[in-house]
């Protein structure tokens, strides 16, 4: 594979049953530093087995999000995405927090959001973090961090200034 000059030697790879393309296209337009590198097709059919249907869709996608290369195809409805896996994304100020979450939660999910983590309507899983969460965790003073995991644990979309009234 060519399409990094220097490549990663794990690649995130997303199986999708038929919308990859649509997906990419959200992804890419949400996340900063991101691109679509190439896009390669299932021929023109007619196609025959398990790909029967699947004529135009994505063979094989590669794209980049925060500079970060992924692969993905159009496979059909065998494999779907699961929460066990999930894109963490930190943010360093609210503002970025809303925006990721804002976008990335619409047609998604509502039923799995939770302390910073979203299923989007691709049906991946995300956690959007602000980069203070950790750290407020993190304070070897356990009353004060023991608030903080609370506070959170109320949280569908981590809130920092709820988080460091919780904290003081």
């Amino acid at each position: 594979m060519q399409y990094n000059k220097i490549m990663q030697k794990i690649t995130p790879f997303l199986w999708f049953e038929k919308n990859c393309e649509e997906a990419i296209n959200f992804y890419t337009s949400i996340l900063k530093n991101s691109r679509i590198v190439s896009i390669k097709r299932y021929p023109d059919g007619p196609l025959e087995g398990p790909m029967k249907g699947m004529e135009g869709k994505v063979l094989t996608a590669v794209f980049e999000l925060e500079g970060q290369t992924f692969m993905a195809l159009d496979g059909g409805p065998y494999f779907k995405p699961s929460g066990a896996v999930s894109f963490y994304v930190e943010c360093e100020t609210q503002e970025e927090v809303d925006n990721y979450w804002n976008k990335l939660t619409e047609g998604g999910n509502p039923q799995a959001q939770q302390c910073g983590w979203l299923q989007d309507k691709f049906g991946f899983s995300w956690q959007i973090i602000p980069s203070a969460l950790p750290k407020l965790l993190s304070d070897p003073d356990p009353v004060k961090s023991g608030r903080v995991m609370q506070a959170m644990l109320q949280m569908k979309k981590i809130d920092v200034a709820v988080l460091e009234k919780a904290y003081q």
